[in-house]
């Protein structure tokens, strides 16, 4: 013979001595609910944490997932009907709200298409949540109070020197001739104004220096005004040709012109193009080499497209280079490009910067540090007080009384840890910024956000 289950005689006894069953059932009943309970309050249910839609009347496993199902007390101080959360997009027929549809779909009572509800508008109510003794001894909120106050934002960009497009030379042969010595090497080669570059003889060139040496010596002989004349003559074909002041000197105190007179550049920059060469002729107006010229570089930074909209024309920036630890320089923006790279979605800002000691070089990278004031003095409001689902923000206000209600607002910009409030919101009204998160999960695990008019 078979031995009865010990559920089963349990059972049996519990009949028989006409014990309450109810006794039995609330014994692992959390307390706050047998409290609930013992004074006919409503009773709420089971409900399944990762899929808040799930509602049971007794414990046991969630249908979905087999999680085991967790109590939801009921909230009588907030009695809100369960909705679906307004972060989804919702759909309903015409003249019957109450049926909704995730998707876009046909109405299954006349057959007319459904509408999409409008999104919550700023200012709106969308949670409610009241905490309970047992929450508060473990919920420690702290709140903000909206105020106005000056903003100001620091950002800091990343760049790079270049040379400027239009800052571009060479340095041409004046006069014709033959090279006969270089001094600049290879390209590449930093070149500033006044170092040699060639040797050359030139015929044409020696012959107007003997010119300009016979007229001096004659006008210093005999102070005619011919001889003068024909020494200023000279002397300027000379400085045309691009002989240097200090060179017609010389040749005057030695009373000799070199058969190999050098040439001195005009301009500095960096030797992009070396087209000297030993024996080559050059025709007046060939190049002996192509520079870059690097006296003034742009430092090109890149703005993210967030931030594009502050930036203007004339505004400070604060530059500092990797090759030079602890140097600032400052300028101002003086280009902004019109078109966004759509594929880095930033905005290419521009400064200019003088560069005499040839310290920058094309290339290196640069870090900018702007800062924008912005007018006026908005409604402010820490930013960790906002959760952001990318469809809508929601701050979680307080009412006094652990209780709390979520509502929709709008933003501006954000400065140093605040974020402007551009709508939603009134100056002294006290929100959330630490433990929001906590109410934001209170209120999807048990169905608490809503749509709802603010009241």
């Amino acid at each position: 013979m078979k031995r009865p289950k010990i559920g089963t005689t349990i059972l049996i006894a519990l009949i028989l001595f006409s014990i309450p069953v109810g006794y039995y059932l609330l014994k692992d009943t959390p307390p706050s609910v047998r409290e609930e309970i013992g004074d006919h309050k409503e009773i709420g249910h089971w409900t399944c944490s990762m899929h808040p839609a799930v509602k049971m009347e007794s414990a046991g496993k969630c249908p979905i997932c087999s999680m085991a199902l967790i109590y939801a007390e009921p909230n009588e101080d907030f009695d809100m009907p369960n909705v679906m959360n307004t972060d989804e997009e919702i759909w309903h027929c015409a003249d019957y709200p109450d049926v909704t549809s995730s998707k876009e779909d046909t109405c299954p009572i006349d057959g007319t298409p459904m509408i999409k509800k409008k999104a919550p508008s700023p200012g709106k109510i969308v949670a409610r949540v009241k905490l309970r003794k047992s929450q508060v001894d473990h919920f420690k909120a702290e709140t903000f109070p909206v105020q106005s106050m000056k903003m100001k934002k620091k950002l800091r960009v990343l760049g790079k020197v270049v040379q400027p497009e239009e800052e571009e030379s060479n340095i041409p042969a004046r006069i014709g001739g033959r090279v006969e010595k270089i001094y600049i090497a290879s390209a590449g080669s930093r070149v500033s104004q006044g170092d040699p570059v060639v040797d050359i003889y030139s015929p044409e060139l020696i012959s107007t220096g003997e010119e300009f040496i016979i007229a001096k010596k004659n006008y210093l002989r005999t102070e005619k005004d011919e001889y003068k004349l024909f020494m200023e003559q000279a002397r300027k074909k000379l400085l045309l040709f691009g002989i240097a002041d200090r060179q017609i000197r010389s040749w005057h105190q030695k009373k000799y012109v070199p058969q190999n007179i050098t040439i001195y550049s005009p301009v500095s920059g960096i030797v992009k193009r070396k087209n000297a060469v030993i024996g080559k002729y050059f025709k007046m107006g060939q190049s002996f080499y192509d520079l870059a010229d690097i006296s003034n570089v742009w430092v090109e930074m890149d703005i993210y497209e967030q931030d594009s909209g502050m930036v203007a024309i004339g505004q400070d920036v604060d530059l500092a280079f990797a090759a030079y630890e602890g140097e600032k320089r400052r300028s101002k923006i003086d280009f902004v490009s019109p078109v966004l790279n759509e594929m880095t979605r930033t905005l290419i800002v521009r400064a200019t910067l003088g560069n005499k000691d040839g310290k920058l070089k094309p290339g290196m990278a640069a870090e900018g540090n702007i800062t924008f004031h912005f007018p006026g003095e908005p409604l402010v409001i820490p930013k960790t007080a906002v959760i952001d689902t990318g469809k809508r923000k929601v701050v979680w206000a307080t009412l006094g009384e652990n209780k709390y209600i979520a509502k929709i607002i709008e933003t501006g910009f954000e400065s140093q840890g605040y974020v402007e409030v551009t709508a939603g919101l009134e100056k002294g009204q006290r929100v959330v910024m630490e433990g929001n998160f906590l109410l934001d999960a209170q209120a999807r695990l048990f169905g608490g956000y809503e749509e709802m008019e603010t009241k």
